[in-house]
């Protein structure tokens, strides 16, 4: 086994989760990601933690799918209990085919999406992380060798993570104190209020409120956005091929769209139900250890000069009372490091990917 696979295990479990003798652990394992499940059931083991690992796959989740008649039950019992009683989830991806579930109806995916409001929201009030373990597959999404694309994993993994925290600390203490963020690029002109919002230092652990590895973003819940924005990384999204995706705002909501591809998916998001039509996120990317697009969103948000926003879901951790709520949250990139401009208040924090501090 690869040295670095059991020092991602040791970043997982120490760092990121916190993970203490006698939790209670669940580990999902994609079908790729085999290695990692191991290395992370060595470390909780040495730990004393007690572990229940489950399969996943996208494969199974297609048959699944495609085989229902979409009348799902809402939130079984045995399903919920399993998080309600957890301390911590680690969700393993590691695809073996990214498009296995490319042919699944739109309706039936946001019909069972519907389905878990509860268990999902379970699952979220525990410790979880989600991590991802280099596959072929994703190598060749990333149109990279395999050998490349895990020395680029772990580029973006095993990192610094203090220090990286303290540098983010400066966007954090600027979104916290204040009101307006106006995003400027080709094909975006778009504002949005963070008014008594908190933004999350994303240090990828969840003493930082933070439930990704790698991460290296600062992200906030924004209100009242108004104008047009522009997502011009390409991406998969729920199987599908997304393109140069444009959102126009009025009150807060999606007003009209469009997308020079997949088209109908950016669609079917947004009548997923009334909270799908409005962002839950604003996420700034800084971990420099990211530095090329490949369509991975658990990488591509993070990169150093791009900035994320999410339709459906805000995270409890940016609201004081209540945020937007919605059975989705997607991540749609734009990417402003060679034309582009964030300004927070009147003042430019990002232009052209770097940050006022780096100049």
């Amino acid at each position: 086994m690869d040295d670095r696979v059991r020092e991602h295990a040791d970043v997982l479990v120490d760092w990121s989760a916190q993970i203490e003798a006698g939790d209670d652990v669940i580990v999902q394992v994609d079908e790729g990601a085999h290695d990692l499940g191991v290395a992370i059931a060595a470390a909780l083991g040495e730990r004393g933690a007690n572990l229940l690992a489950t399969y996943g796959s996208d494969e199974m989740t297609r048959a699944y799918l495609r085989a229902h008649d979409g009348d799902f039950d809402a939130d079984p019992d045995f399903e919920r209990a399993l998080y309600e009683r957890a301390d911590s989830v680690l969700s393993l991806g590691g695809s073996r085919n990214t498009a296995a579930a490319s042919d699944v109806p739109g309706d039936r995916r946001q019909s069972y999406r519907r389905a878990r409001t509860e268990i999902r929201a379970a699952r979220m009030d525990t410790d979880w992380v989600s991590t991802q373990h280099p596959t072929r597959a994703m190598a060749q999404q990333a149109g990279l060798s395999y050998e490349a694309y895990r020395d680029f994993v772990y580029d973006a993994t095993l990192r610094d993570w203090e220090a990286l925290a303290e540098e983010m600390s400066q966007l954090k203490t600027l979104l916290d104190e204040g009101s307006e963020v106006h995003l400027l690029g080709e094909g975006t002109d778009l504002t949005m209020s963070i008014a008594d919002r908190v933004a999350v230092n994303s240090a990828a652990s969840v003493a930082y409120d933070s439930h990704n590895l790698p991460s290296g973003e600062v992200f906030t819940a924004p209100t009242a956005t108004e104008g047009t924005v522009t997502f011009d990384v390409p991406m998969t999204v729920d199987g599908a091929r997304v393109r140069d995706v444009r959102l126009v705002f009025e009150d807060g909501e999606v007003v009209d769209y469009s997308a020079a591809q997949g088209e109908s998916t950016i669609g079917e998001l947004l009548a997923t139900d009334a909270g799908a039509r409005r962002l839950g996120e604003l996420g700034i990317g800084m971990n420099r250890g990211i530095d090329r697009i490949t369509d991975n969103i658990l990488f591509d948000e993070k990169m150093g000069g791009t900035v994320h926003l999410a339709l459906g879901r805000a995270y409890d951790a940016c609201v004081p009372d209540t945020g937007n709520d919605s059975a989705i949250h997607v991540d749609l990139i734009t990417d402003l490091r060679e034309d582009g401009r964030l300004v927070i208040d009147g003042e430019t924090v990002l232009e052209d990917g770097r940050f006022r501090w780096e100049r």
